[in-house]
């Protein structure tokens, strides 16, 4: 059935579209949070992003569909967001290598390599170090867990895709015993009619998220944020399976109480009653770096600001310095104005006043300061934040 599956997907040149895989290997429990077309980058990428530990490209080889996909001029959007969420590993999987245009041509395989290596540079990425590139076959599952015979491919030497996510360290990069950080990507309320004699109707509401840091059990009070709400775990889910507690590194669904579906958006930040919660502000300062833009940017540029997984309306306030993005040193204080590729310290402001972000200082926790800017459909600047002015 799969097979079938696999070559009408083929025949089609379409991919289905699936949501959470759960699987696992030697060392490691593996959630696949689903497929991301070059379509819905400004939606599913960037909230798939925000829980990730590790993204995999899966391209063709064929020719014709590797031309097609490199004039889409996605691929450079998709690795800058990656990049701006602080996603440490990226694996391209260059599939269809067993396609008759193909057939594990080792020269065809180095050319993909070569041009998407280049336009990875330009994102912040260093193929080698945190990318790698690794030839396969969906349909036959060549190099996806296990090496085909030698003779077919006698010039890759490298891991198999499971082989390296195996090889990969602990992603846990905050301690258990942390402040409590849950950024909410996805929130959803369940209605159930109970029917004993007398119709009561049940409420409940759900979030997903990835626990960054901490850890939480049923039963914990927790304070949701920036409008602190005060609610009550009263399930954990995770993987599909009901649990008692759960640690940071974790994406899990939990079922609240006190608090209803609208009071809840996507960014929102689930933290511990008795601990510090997260930071909120609507004016900060930020490391930006201007990314495939036509044009400069200046004081008074709006954008489309996209944060743990909140998207709201900004606006640069002004430009503090530029500095050498490989020194540190600085070239230029209160400038002007940047341009591509150029980074710079800057203050943004949110344009509604009533509005607040949740997010943290990058010294405190990178994974929640990281963020990007969009204007005229893609990705302009990605930046992380230094500092909340108020």
């Amino acid at each position: 059935m799969i097979e079938k599956q696999l070559r009408c997907q083929r025949e089609q040149r379409t991919t289905a579209e699936h949501d959470q895989i759960l699987f696992e290997t030697e060392t490691k429990q593996i959630i696949s949070q689903g497929r991301v077309s070059f379509t819905d980058v400004e939606s599913r990428c960037y909230e798939n992003s925000t829980a990730a530990d590790v993204v995999f490209f899966v391209m063709s080889a064929e020719p014709q569909s590797f031309k097609y996909d490199c004039e889409c001029g996605l691929f450079e959007e998709h690795a800058t967001l990656i990049k701006t969420v602080g996603i440490p590993y990226l694996v391209v999987l260059i599939n269809k290598m067993d396609d008759p245009t193909v057939n594990w041509n080792q020269t065809i395989y180095e050319d993909i390599k070569d041009k998407v290596s280049s336009v990875f540079k330009n994102c912040g990425f260093k193929p080698g170090e945190d990318t790698v590139f690794i030839p396969c076959s969906g349909m036959s599952g060549a190099f996806i867990k296990e090496h085909p015979e030698e003779q077919l491919v006698p010039w890759y030497k490298g891991p198999t895709f499971i082989e390296y996510l195996d090889s990969l360290p602990s992603f846990n990069r905050i301690s258990i015993d942390g402040p409590l950080r849950i950024p909410i990507v996805n929130c959803y309320k369940e209605i159930r009619v109970i029917d004993t004699g007398v119709v009561v109707v049940v409420t409940n509401v759900f979030v997903m998220g990835k626990i960054e840091s901490g850890c939480c059990r049923v039963g914990d009070k927790c304070i949701i944020m920036p409008n602190r709400t005060q609610v009550e775990i009263t399930n954990i889910y995770y993987k599909g399976i009901e649990k008692d507690s759960c640690v940071c590194g974790e994406n899990v669904r939990l079922k609240l109480k006190n608090v209803e579906e609208e009071e809840i958006s996507p960014g929102f930040m689930i933290c511990d009653v008795e601990q510090e919660p997260c930071s909120v502000g609507r004016v900060f300062d930020a490391q930006i770096m201007l990314n495939n833009y036509y044009s400069i940017i200046c004081s008074g540029f709006c954008a489309l600001i996209y944060i743990n997984g909140a998207i709201f309306d900004v606006q640069l306030k002004k430009l503090i310095l530029i500095r050498d993005q490989y020194t540190n040193k600085i070239i230029q204080e209160r400038p002007r104005f940047i341009k591509q590729g150029q980074v710079a310290i800057a203050r943004f402001e949110l344009t509604q006043s009533d509005q607040t972000i949740c997010m943290e200082p990058f010294k405190r926790f990178p994974q929640l300061a990281h963020f990007m800017l969009r204007d005229c459909g893609r990705v302009v600047v990605f930046g992380k934040v230094l500092k909340i002015i108020e």
